[in-house]
């Protein structure tokens, strides 16, 4: 299977965003169409756009960045408490048919501040329970007519979403619960991974492909994708200069430990903030420290190099069977432009054996 390279655009309210320039417009339409363009003219496919309550809406910035682009691919984070299954299916096929089958899902259903939208789904048991009911019912508005489901969580009789399409949008989905696992063993199309090592992405996709056998996956056979920081350079000794000294800024302005600032964390994220105590740097590039100085998420660890290492990394992970890879670096646009340039060509081309 071919591999897919998408970015990330910081779809936040407050500037800055992991060493982003602050500017005013830094959220403005333009800014963000000025990098959605710049992926289109730089090779990639698209980019994940994020979600959480207190950022701008996302599935109204895919929209109008769809709009202004021509084959840039939203990827939108969405949540299942934020909407209704068949509000979302039809608002999501209309924006695939508008675009001419652009869009891609991803499904989030991690804790966000829950009483400010009015959700109360707090527990995790109910909370994935919700996830997977949302996924089978938004698949099948989908891809059928005249749709009558009755599950713990959502209903709908006789519902038929208008402008379905024979091949609708891609779902991925994260999150490395057990809980989470099943919902993406049996209802996911694509697994997103954060950047763990080798041997910690190799069980997790040893353990989801025995999951999906065992419970039945009616679907064909689930894909994975890594979302992870890339911070490329001309050289090797260039990129791991840069990480350090990014390391030590955001250790100067650090105002609160790591042990309390994720206290709660997490299954996936706490999986990276452990990496910490295997080493400074694992399989060869993979560098852990940035997790304990305020990096979380995709900005918890770093794989750091030239392009030619970083393209040599990459391609370790799709010998273990990723196929899809979301990645980033700030300044945003800059990074978009050089990885475009220098890293995407090399992951492009088949490695030397």
């Amino acid at each position: 299977m071919s591999l897919e390279f998408l970015w990330y655009i910081p779809n936040q309210s407050a500037p800055g965003h992991r060493g982003e320039p602050v500017t005013a417009g830094h959220n403005s339409l333009d800014t963000l169409t000025e990098q959605a363009r710049a992926l289109e003219d730089h090779g990639w496919r698209g980019a994940l756009l994020g979600a959480g309550w207190g950022r701008p809406d996302t599935f109204t910035v895919a929209t109008a960045l769809a709009a202004r682009t021509t084959t840039f691919e939203p990827l939108i984070a969405i949540r299942p408490g934020y909407w209704r299954p068949a509000n979302f299916a039809a608002a999501a096929a209309t924006l695939h048919h508008l675009t001419g089958g652009r869009v891609r899902v991803n499904i989030v259903s991690g804790q966000d501040d829950l009483a400010a939208y009015g959700d109360t789904e707090g527990d995790q048991a109910h909370r994935y329970a919700r996830t997977k009911e949302f996924m089978q019912l938004v698949r099948r508005l989908w891809t059928e007519e005249h749709v009558t489901y009755a599950g713990a969580h959502f209903t709908v009789t006789d519902s038929t979403v208008a402008l379905r399409t024979e091949r609708p949008p891609t779902l991925y989905f994260g999150g490395a619960s057990p809980a989470a696992e099943h919902v993406a063993a049996t209802e996911a199309d694509v697994q997103l991974f954060w950047g763990e090592p080798l041997d910690g992405v190799q069980e997790r996709i040893e353990r989801l492909r025995a999951l999906s056998a065992a419970l039945g996956r009616a679907h064909p056979p689930l894909q994975f994708g890594l979302r992870i920081t890339t911070l490329v350079r001309d050289t090797t000794e260039q990129a791991w200069a840069d990480a350090e000294a990014k390391v030590a800024a955001m250790a100067r302005t650090q105002d609160t430990a790591p042990s309390q600032r994720y206290r709660g964390a997490p299954v996936g994220q706490q999986r990276l903030l452990d990496l910490t105590a295997r080493g400074e740097v694992l399989d060869d590039n993979l560098y852990t420290t940035p997790g304990r100085y305020g990096g979380g998420g995709a900005a918890t660890t770093w794989l750091v190099g030239s392009a030619a290492d970083v393209a040599r990394s990459l391609h370790r992970y799709a010998d273990l069977g990723i196929t899809h890879f979301v990645l980033s670096d700030t300044p945003y646009l800059r990074e978009i432009r050089r990885q475009g340039n220098q890293l995407l060509p090399l992951l492009n081309k088949t490695p030397p054996r």
